[in-house]
């Protein structure tokens, strides 16, 4: 059967097809561009970075350090709360010069925490300022600008309330801020509090590793554009209120993201240090790790949709522009993956990669390239951190869990061309709470899980098809999709709550171990 025995469907199909396989070649092979440029300039940038470190300490006293205005934005996090704002007052600074703001949002015995929290550090001496707005109007970004008006530091720094932010935060990232005047931002690196939970866990750990090494270490160190990741971080002042940034905005649902490419358009710059860790905590369910993975892929594909016309009128080196539009609908592999899998079947039987010939094995192979690029990514990003490789046996977890939110992540990519803003539906942290902590904030299940499993059976059957008929290849592609669709689906399900509940018997009081808190860390 040829394509022209389609009709228009069939050439509708093929193009399609043939769109999301040059989308995820150029993904997955601008991955081993990344690890190559992460790795050209690591020593050095890192080196670099101890030295100005040593010489802004050596140059300023104490009482010659910016004010510091740390932000917590709060929203209901009982779990957390108490955690995040006694770890702040605990990091060493000039006494006088940090000022503690918890930007509170909450509706529940949160608020009840965090003022006798604040009560308590302020008995101890530590400034700290509780914020209160009259409404959530513009959510978390609304919730830093408020604060902003209100605080007194020349430097912000943010942590989410699932972060602990280790003592010497501030004495290690202020100096690198700082001694460049057109530094806008410091990024820090994020290390996780449950990576060891479950498998979720350490698939999540693995991919975010990735990103905060590789990905983010290979565009701050060779001047591309990177991003702010909303928390584990510092802000000059000035350029939030740079004119020509014009500061937090919500317009988009990633509102960190948005500001940095801004403060970047407008000729400020932000800094990367690898070495600077901060623990935190990764969604323990499918639930909330779907609210946050919708979340971040809407909010990106808006801010592609707001800043790339910008971005290519900038008149910025061609490298800087391809990079940021890579970055920015980066989410848009979702799509890809989806569209691979729904079309394989019709696909093989309108076989258009043999009326092409030999190109057809060139497209296979680089396919088959492309898929190895994350995996390599990710190994190489545990070896900076941990000092070894590793990883290898999260891959397929993450890769699986990867297929199996495609579906989800393709929706919010969707949502995210078509509408501005939306509501930031936060992520639910468990803290020390054990099973009564995960319980208070529990996510309902989105119906998209009954698309998953239909996902997952249409996989099987094509897993079948191409098996039976010798293409064994195809066939283990499709029977990840299974799998992954399955997995999800299935753990999304409303009553996989209930079921998760009755198996968790952990005392309340019960607190995650930290790991990968430092560069140095070699275990995994």
């Amino acid at each position: 059967m040829s394509v022209s025995d389609w009709g228009v469907f069939g050439w509708v199909a093929v193009v399609l097809y043939m769109s999301a396989a040059t989308f995820m070649i150029i993904y997955g092979l601008h991955m081993y561009l990344l690890t190559w440029l992460c790795r050209r300039r690591q020593d050095s940038h890192r080196q670099s970075q101890q030295v100005r470190r040593a010489w802004y300490v050596a140059e300023r006293p104490d009482d010659r350090w910016p004010v510091v205005t740390t932000q917590i934005p709060l929203y209901n996090e009982a779990n957390v709360a108490r955690r995040v704002i006694e770890a702040v007052a605990a990091m060493d600074y000039s006494t006088g010069c940090h000022e503690i703001q918890v930007l509170d949002d909450s509706e529940d015995e949160t608020r009840h925490i965090v003022d006798t929290a604040a009560a308590d550090l302020r008995r101890l001496g530590h400034d700290v300022v509780i914020v209160r707005r009259p409404d959530r109007k513009g959510y978390k970004a609304g919730a830093l600008s408020y604060g902003l008006a209100l605080a007194r530091g020349e430097v912000i720094a943010i942590f989410d309330a699932d972060f602990v932010p280790p003592r010497e935060f501030l004495r290690q990232g202020v100096p690198l801020l700082m001694d460049e005047p057109t530094n806008a931002c410091l990024q820090g690196r994020w290390a996780h509090l449950n990576e060891n939970r479950s498998w979720l866990t350490r698939a999540q750990s693995l991919g975010i590793d990735g990103h905060f090494v590789v990905e983010q270490g290979g565009r701050s160190w060779n001047d591309l554009f990177m991003s702010f990741n909303g928390t584990a971080g510092l802000w000059r002042r000035a350029a939030i209120e740079d004119p020509a940034v014009g500061g937090w905005s919500a317009e988009t649902l990633t509102e960190d993201l948005d500001l940095s490419y801004r403060a970047q358009l407008a000729g400020w710059r932000i800094e990367y240090c690898m070495d600077l860790a901060c623990p935190s905590e990764l969604p323990e369910t499918l639930p909330a790790l779907k609210a946050q993975q919708y979340r971040w892929a809407k909010g990106s594909i808006q801010c592609a949709r707001k800043l790339l016309p910008r971005i290519w009128r900038s008149g910025l080196p061609l490298a800087r522009r391809l990079e940021a539009t890579m970055h920015l609908t980066g989410y848009g592999i979702s799509v890809a993956m989806l569209s691979l899998c729904l079309l394989s079947v019709p696909m093989s039987l309108l076989n258009p990669l043999g009326a092409i010939g030999g190109w057809g094995l060139v497209l296979a192979g680089l396919m088959w390239m492309s898929l190895i690029g994350p995996p390599m990514a990710h190994a190489y990003s545990r070896r900076l951190i941990r000092g070894r490789w590793g990883g290898m046996m999260s891959s397929p977890l993450l890769m699986t869990l990867g297929v199996g939110l495609c579906l989800n992540t393709s929706g919010a990519c969707l949502s995210g061309l078509i509408r501005r803003g939306g509501e930031f539906v936060r992520t639910p942290k468990r803290g020390g709470a054990g099973a009564q902590g995960r319980e208070r904030y529990r996510l309902s299940s989105s119906p998209v899980w009954l698309l998953e499993l239909a996902a997952a059976v249409y996989s099987g059957f094509a897993f079948g098809y191409f098996v039976g008929a010798s293409h064994a290849v195809v066939g283990g592609i499709m029977a990840i999709f299974m799998l992954g669709f399955g997995i999800v689906g299935w753990q999304s399900r409303p009553s996989a709550g209930a079921e998760s509940r009755r198996r968790v018997r952990e005392p309340v009081g019960a607190s995650a171990t930290v790991t990968s808190t430092s560069p140095s860390a070699a275990h995994e």
